[in-house]
């Protein structure tokens, strides 16, 4: 799992690198699926029953599942590169959002802080997986960031236990739902596939089209991903198996 999430990370940042104006979301698809058949893998999310992807890529107010699509990126568009990847048994997952700009453009000040607050709850997130907490340190800190940030976290989404299936025990909810020592306990040798699900305005979501896959904010606001898989190991901090990404290269 650690050699693959950290080819996982590199195949993520060249497609947020990717990730420009002018750019059909179908394009930065087949860089996924050149890149991690290059690195010895297979795409994880085509284990996944019906889906057909490398990636689920997400524009604006679409949230997870997003198909590839002819769509093209346009300036000031928020978009998620979610990834997969299975290399030699064992999957890992990791994804990443950014403001689609020019090389020369600032980002919108609203966005940018919106953004932030993603990652500080991820890191807040990934700082609570040792063996002897529970998932909902997990969930209560991305919670605690995000809300307190004014944004709304998205409920019905969650993260996930990874490592020989793409989507294993436990689940890790963005909201602590009940008592910490009701939730699964953290142990030695899990793999976790954290993530912070949130949106600029409401949370509710719905299926945005008949594709069977894309869901999207029920009010339109913005959304944002950040995923990255750890490993939990005992006596030490987590280690990040999926690298996480400069802010010069995705914001």
């Amino acid at each position: 799992m650690t050699e693959g999430g950290a080819m996982l990370g590199g195949i993520l940042q060249d497609l947020l690198d990717m990730a420009q104006p002018g750019v059909a979301l179908q394009d930065i698809e087949s860089l996924a699926q050149k890149r991690i058949r290059e690195a010895g893998g297979t795409p994880s999310f085509m284990t996944v029953e019906g889906y057909k992807w490398a990636t689920c890529l997400c524009v604006n107010d679409v949230i997870v599942h997003g198909i590839p699509t002819e769509r093209i990126l346009k300036e000031g568009d928020v978009c998620t590169i979610d990834v997969g990847m299975v290399y030699e048994g064992f999957h890992t997952d990791t994804a990443w959002t950014k403001v689609v700009q020019g090389t020369q453009k600032a980002v919108n000040g609203e966005l940018q802080t919106f953004l932030d607050i993603g990652k500080q709850a991820l890191r807040e997130a990934i700082s609570q997986a040792r063996v002897g907490n529970r998932v909902g340190h997990i969930s209560k800190a991305i919670q605690n960031t995000i809300e307190g940030a004014g944004y709304g976290v998205v409920k019905t989404l969650v993260g996930h236990g990874v490592g020989e299936q793409l989507h294993m025990p436990p689940q890790i909810p963005g909201i602590l739902k009940g008592p910490i020592e009701k939730t699964p306990e953290i142990t030695d040798g899990m793999g976790l596939a954290i993530e912070v699900i949130y949106s600029l305005g409401n949370p509710a979501v719905w299926y945005v089209n008949d594709d069977g896959w894309s869901i999207a904010t029920r009010d339109g606001s913005v959304s944002a991903v950040f995923e990255q898989t750890i490993l939990v190991r005992h006596g030490s901090p987590p280690a990040e198996v999926t690298p996480s990404h400069t802010d010069t290269a995705h914001s």
